[in-house]
């Protein structure tokens, strides 16, 4: 037993490791982008892929005209995908060149955003920055996007972070996740060298990289679009100082929905892409690469915690009923892995400087951890389809 309890053990050391290889490259606070000297001459256009959003369309795109940056370098487009509402109208009304869409079946961002990117990428622009329905971002958003293209960069996610946690429980948990995720998974891959993920809000894109690769396809389009660039030698760039702000689901039942489309479209995405990207990160000795194969084939931070505390439980239960049966020392050493999970997230807030809140509603997690795990195994092995669902934005309350 105890054999097996220390092959376990080895098995979970190796994504507790690399969690833990992230967040230490992680505490290294990204250089804020250098100011450019001279006037700002990257040439925008916004995209915003939007189904029935006439409750908060206009607003966005008010929003996003009041940009700290000149107006006649920036140009917004909305594609109003398969709408029963007055989605098209409300955003030319508010100043957007509004596309409606209808033909075919309704799939989902992906295949929208790839329509309309085929008509405004016709030269106009020299990037492209993606934004949800909902996304509001701070007012020097599009020149720090700006001065890291001018640095070179050809790819930048900016930070994405939930703007209504007060609107309960799982608003206010999701952000301080995404906190964590931001500094960890996204700052740690870009401090070292590797690609952050692509988010699939508040990201930019050079005009070029779209126009060779496209867009990506299936439920989570925004993961195999990663994949996809780091098979073109591109790498994503976290820029923490571009700050954008959307709305988190408000309820179990919105959140079950979209959780489960992320982790079915992950797996499916991953399929036909990882191996190549473990094979040739080998090949090339390219550790970029190899990152993006290990994100699809290790287990999440929610499976390896309902792992370790499972295992950890259950030794501590054999041996006291039925004497050492495991060896004291590797039971503990089970706690030791659990005790660095626990303190994971908590690292995470403290870098991001988290009001005191975060860290309430993050001593929840443990429910989070168990349904996400739930739900991974239904994504994975359970037989219902998953598709494509509005996340309700603003009316939703």
């Amino acid at each position: 037993m105890g054999i097996v309890s220390a092959i376990a053990l080895g098995l979970v050391l190796l994504p507790v490791g690399y969690l833990v290889l992230l967040a230490v490259a992680a505490v290294r606070p990204r250089p804020a982008p250098a100011s450019a000297d001279r006037a700002p001459a990257t040439r925008f256009v916004i995209v915003i892929p939007a189904h029935d959003e006439a409750s908060v369309i206009a607003a966005t795109v008010e929003h996003l005209r009041q940009q700290d940056y000149p107006p006649e370098l920036l140009a917004i487009h909305v594609v109003a995908d398969h709408c029963s509402d007055n989605t098209a109208l409300l955003a030319q009304q508010a100043g957007a060149v509004a596309h409606e869409r209808n033909e075919g079946p309704r799939t989902g961002k992906g295949d929208a955003l790839a329509w309309l990117l085929r008509r405004v990428l016709d030269g106009s622009c020299d990037a492209v920055m993606v934004f949800d329905s909902d996304t509001r971002v701070e007012g020097s958003f599009l020149r720090v996007m700006n001065a890291r293209l001018e640095a070179g960069a050809q790819v930048i996610q900016g930070q994405h972070i939930i703007s209504n946690p007060e609107d309960g429980w799982f608003p206010a948990l999701t952000r301080a996740m995404f906190l964590v995720d931001n500094r960890f998974q996204n700052l740690g891959r870009t401090n070292l060298g590797w690609s952050a993920k692509n988010m699939g809000d508040s990201i930019c894109f050079r005009a070029e990289v779209l126009q060779k690769l496209g867009w990506g396809k299936g439920l989570t389009e925004d993961y195999q679009m990663r994949q996809l660039l780091l098979m073109e030698g591109t790498k994503i760039i976290y820029e923490p100082a571009a700050r954008g702000y959307g709305e988190a689901p408000r309820s179990w039942l919105q959140a079950r929905a979209q959780r489960a489309r992320w982790l079915r479209g992950t797996r499916e995405a991953s399929r036909p892409l990882a191996r190549r990207l473990l094979l040739d990160g080998l090949k090339r000795r390219d550790l970029a690469l190899i990152d993006g194969a290990l994100q699809a084939y290790l287990p999440s931070f929610s499976t390896v915690t309902v792992i370790s505390a499972a295992l950890f439980l259950a030794q501590l239960l054999i041996n006291g009923y039925f004497g050492p049966v495991f060896p004291p020392g590797l039971v503990w050493a089970w706690g030791g892995v659990l005790g660095v999970l626990f303190i994971y997230p908590l690292a995470g807030l403290a870098l991001e400087r988290a009001p005191a809140s975060a860290y309430l509603v993050m001593l929840t997690g443990p429910v989070f951890v168990v349904w996400r795990t739930w739900l991974a195994l239904s994504a994975r092995y359970g037989r219902r389809g998953v598709t494509w669902v509005r996340t309700a934005h603003g009316d939703a309350r």
